[in-house]
């Protein structure tokens, strides 16, 4: 199917702006599904004195839609502070390309997911948190929607994969459905607790496997 893309979105779909991979960047987030064909990762560098984005790259995962608006919220975010980029909304990013076939509109919302997620990555990691919410399972198990299942292209929450949650006192520990050697299990044990450990209040996570 083809959608009625205006020169503006086609200009950064093309060439899009920002495209690649900070290293060691202050925070980073990846939002969506390769199930349904769109992600988007975010990578942000801040002026710690300021708060104010200086370096921000996305790497995208799907259509010109997708692609497109990480371009323009890239741009729209640099220079900006924390506070003022949390602002940019998706209405925002669609208006600055010119519009979006209504179809594809849930692209924009993606990358201003992403954008938000990185800033949040950041703050989590230097403790400005405006809320100091205590971390519950609920919380645990939305960061794990986070955490994609290599085998099925969806997330270890909707294939099952986590048998089990326990918080004590500042340490979270899970059971994963799968034997330690195989050969996703490492990487699946560093995206978790690299979701988990940036809340506030988490000292420790502790990832087991189902043998």
């Amino acid at each position: 199917m083809k959608f009625p893309y205006n020169e503006k979105v086609l200009e950064h779909f093309r060439r899009p702006h920002n495209v690649g991979k900070l290293e060691n960047p202050d925070g980073k987030a990846t939002e969506g599904s390769p199930a349904c064909g769109d992600m988007v990762s975010v990578y942000i560098k801040v002026n710690p004195q300021s708060n104010i984005i200086e370096d921000i790259k996305f790497e995208s995962y799907g259509c010109a839609s997708n692609i497109a608006t990480g371009s323009i919220i890239t741009d729209m975010a640099k220079g900006k502070t924390l506070e003022e980029a949390k602002k940019i909304t998706w209405q925002q990013a669609t208006e600055a390309l010119g519009g979006l076939p209504p179809i594809k509109a849930h692209c924009s919302v993606l990358a201003v997911e992403g954008l938000r997620a990185a800033i949040q990555n950041y703050e989590e990691k230097h403790g400005i948190i405006a809320e100091k919410v205590p971390t519950t399972i609920e919380i645990v198990n939305n960061r794990l929607k986070k955490v994609m299942n290599p085998l099925t292209g969806l997330d270890v929450v909707r294939t099952n994969l986590i048998k089990k949650i326990e918080i004590d006192n500042g340490k979270v520990l899970l059971t994963i459905d799968l034997p330690s050697n195989h050969q996703f299990a490492a990487s699946i044990r560093e995206e978790i607790k690299e979701k988990i450990e940036t809340l506030w209040d988490v000292k420790e996570v502790i990832v087991d496997f189902i043998e």
